[in-house]
């Protein structure tokens, strides 16, 4: 038997895990309601806007099918560089790299910033490819807490004592996947404040969610900044509402001129993968220079959406959650004894008996997530109350099979 690399057998992608039961059951005729994925195209009701369908098409018939260059098409690197500039720090097209998803983006800064011995600091729950990928280049993974009782807010102090000389890179997913948290501008500058201690410490910013926080306290970390190096990352994904595309960008907010040959390495990355997708980048490009009117039905769609949810857990024995602020993610505790240790298994019994999808919460982190699920609430209103009348059953009927 040939062998497999041990850095490809031990990676786990929970969200995707959980769809090959499901699948198993859809073969044999089942009907599944899948609340796992973060896809907001899956869901009734949110389709990619037209106005950026036309311009990716567009973009096909005029026979923009080549190589683009590798760090992004101008006028797309320029549309980044001025809607972060709105958001509050000074962003030029040179800051700003387009890649295939942010996924990619996150890739190419763990290879030009890590090495055998350094650490990423990252939140806990996280996002799984932030424990996946660094063990590629040699580093650690650690991860810092989110408070449960307190709208997964940052533990600082856990930050505090993981911090030392090794770690490269500190995460902040905002708002964050999977709890739905978000950090306002008084968090983002103690987080800063922890990392202007080491020189050699960079920020990570995934803000793909930016656009749907319902908080009102949102504030881009790199606008935060005078001094701390930050990378930003967004895309076409979910603000958007356009996933498949794979378009997503790193734009690098450098105020102290410290990261030079940071910037070098991530430019040789990204000539040697050539580019991402010509035509996609035009359909994003549309959306970002276009009239943006037709988010608000979008985000009352979602609000309404998660408002429902957030009523329907309040009736349920058996679980509860912290009212998210963003995103599109609840991440519900199990507090009924019989699952609050065994969190995967309630989600495969869920699947199996009343064929709900949703994702373990030890999935995101098997520490600091264990005892929760993580329901993606974007779903139409029949469906989500067909969910959760079915997980109702399901916690009555265990509940009652325990007497």
């Amino acid at each position: 038997m040939i062998p497999v690399s041990s850095r490809a057998s031990t990676i786990e992608y929970a969200i995707r895990d959980v769809v090959v039961p499901a699948t198993k059951l859809e073969a044999e005729g089942h009907e599944i309601i899948k609340l796992n994925i973060g896809d907001p195209i899956a869901y009734p009701g949110l389709p990619t806007p037209p106005h950026m369908v036309e311009a990716y098409r567009k973009g096909l018939a005029d026979g923009n099918n080549g190589y683009s260059p590798s760090y992004g098409i101008p006028q797309l690197r320029a549309a980044i560089a001025s809607d972060e500039t709105n958001k509050g720090w000074d962003c030029r097209s040179e800051d700003v790299y387009v890649c295939h998803g942010v996924t990619e983006a996150l890739q190419i800064i763990f290879a030009a910033t890590l090495e055998e011995g350094t650490k990423v600091l990252a939140p806990g729950p996280h996002y799984p490819p932030y424990m996946a990928y660094p063990q590629m280049y040699g580093a650690t993974t650690i991860e810092y807490a989110l408070k449960p009782d307190d709208g997964w807010s940052i533990d600082f102090a856990d930050i505090e004592s993981k911090m030392d000389s090794s770690v490269r890179l500190l995460v902040i997913i905002n708002p964050n996947n999977p709890t739905g948290n978000v950090a306002g501008a008084e968090e983002i500058d103690k987080l800063l404040a922890i990392a202007r201690k080491w020189p050699n410490c960079m920020i990570v910013a995934d803000e793909i969610y930016d656009g749907l926080d319902f908080s009102g306290n949102h504030a881009s970390v790199a606008s935060r900044s005078n001094d701390v190096p930050i990378f930003s990352l967004n895309g076409v994904s979910k603000v958007y509402y356009a996933p498949g595309w794979r378009i997503g960008y790193l734009a690098i907010h450098d105020p102290s001129n410290v990261m030079s040959d940071v910037k070098d390495g991530i430019e040789r990355l990204l000539r040697s993968r050539l580019c991402a997708s010509t035509p996609a980048q035009l359909g994003y490009l549309e959306g970002l220079t276009a009239d943006r009117s037709w988010m608000v039905e979008y985000t009352t769609k979602v609000q309404s959406r998660r408002q429902l949810c957030l009523d329907r857990i309040s009736e349920i024995e058996g679980i509860e959650v912290e009212a998210p602020g963003g995103a599109f993610y609840m991440f519900a505790r199990l507090t009924d004894e019989m699952w609050m240790k065994n969190d995967k298994d309630f989600v495969l019994k869920l699947l199996h008996e009343e064929h709900v999808l949703v994702v373990h919460g030890s999935g995101f982190s098997p520490q600091l997530g264990s005892g929760h699920i993580r329901i993606v609430y974007l779903a139409d209103e029949d469906t989500l109350n067909s969910a959760f009348d079915r997980i109702n059953s399901f916690l009555q009927r265990h509940r009652t099979a325990k007497k």
